[in-house]
């Protein structure tokens, strides 16, 4: 009877991480949108979505009853260090969003989950499972016939976009990192105060950044405005919420994969608000990627395959 028990409490909490992960991708897929309404700088922008969140993560943790005060001075200055990480992905995404294409700047963020793959096998010496990389493969695959066209359109017509393009591959590689030292920390650290600390240190760090390169940092007006609230408040605050809980339940690199759906979700929007519509080869794309998830979310049945190289043991609950 404890057997059926922890079993129904194990899949309840898989159930629960997933809709966490749902809504975070859903609410992630908005930014690309609402950086290019900021009309302002890339660190600008990131710097006030991340201040702004900040704002509203301090007394969400003390209306919660949490502290940041038992933390190791070990485990802080990890969570600072993911915080300057997801600073430089904020941070150089969202210039390459301002210089090229977003769906450009998306496909080349989205190479996150191999830098991430890259990682766990230098740190753990054990690449990831065979169907981690096949799903990699239709997730990009599925990703870069989405935005074919524009990634034509950059390399013929505009080149001047490749430095935009490779401020995106480094934001991918920032995000890899941030995704492995997340999923260390949610062991030692619950969610609400780990996405406090670290948006914090995002925000100093993307400060001292704007003011040493003499980047502006006013708003052009009421509308950009509503667009960095909408940035932080539904993005940050709510996306990355949902990503951080189900870190906490799943694994980083499962997460990384699933997470290549924001890039069909940023194209549903824009057709919705924008009328683009999408072209056969960008459905096709679509259903490749969708192909990759269920590849990487379905449970393995197997027991000869080799586990999924772990850093840290199954996280603590909530």
């Amino acid at each position: 009877m404890l057997l059926a028990y922890d079993r129904r409490m194990r899949i309840e909490s898989r159930v629960a991480a997933f809709g966490a992960l749902a809504g975070g991708m859903i609410a992630i897929s908005w930014s690309a949108i609402f950086v290019r309404w900021t009309r302002m700088p890339g660190a600008s922008s990131a710097f006030y979505r991340m201040a702004i969140a900040a704002l509203v993560l301090w007394p969400l943790v003390l209306l919660l009853g949490k502290s940041a005060r038992g933390l190791s001075a070990r485990t802080l200055w990890t969570v600072v260090a993911g915080g300057v990480f997801f600073a430089g992905d904020v941070g150089f995404w969202n210039v390459a969003v301002m210089h090229t294409s977003a769906a450009n700047a998306t496909f080349l963020s989205n190479c996150s989950p191999l830098f991430l793959g890259l990682i766990l096998w230098i740190v753990t010496r054990r690449l990831p499972p065979g169907r981690f990389w096949i799903a990699l493969v239709l997730g990009l695959t599925g990703t870069g016939l989405i935005v074919f066209g524009d990634l034509r359109h950059s390399v013929v017509q505009a080149p001047e976009h490749a430095g935009a393009d490779g401020f995106a591959v480094i934001a991918a590689i920032c995000f890899a990192l941030y995704l492995v030292i997340t999923s260390r920390l949610r062991e030692h650290c619950e969610t609400a105060v780990l996405l406090a600390v670290s948006t914090t240190a995002s925000a100093a760090t993307l400060l001292i950044f704007a003011l040493a390169a003499h980047i502006s940092l006013a708003v052009p007006g009421v509308g950009p405005l509503w667009a960095l609230l909408a940035m932080a408040l539904v993005c940050q605050v709510g996306g990355y919420f949902g990503l951080t809980y189900a870190l906490g339940h799943l694994p980083a690199t499962v997460t990384s994969i699933l997470w290549l759906a924001v890039a069909p979700m940023t194209a549903v929007f824009a057709w919705i608000i924008f009328g683009e519509r999408m072209r056969p080869v960008e459905i096709l794309g679509g259903a490749l990627l969708l192909v990759g998830v269920w590849i990487v979310g379905r449970k393995e049945k197997d027991p000869q395959e080799m586990p999924e190289p772990e850093l840290v043991p199954p996280v603590a609950q909530v």
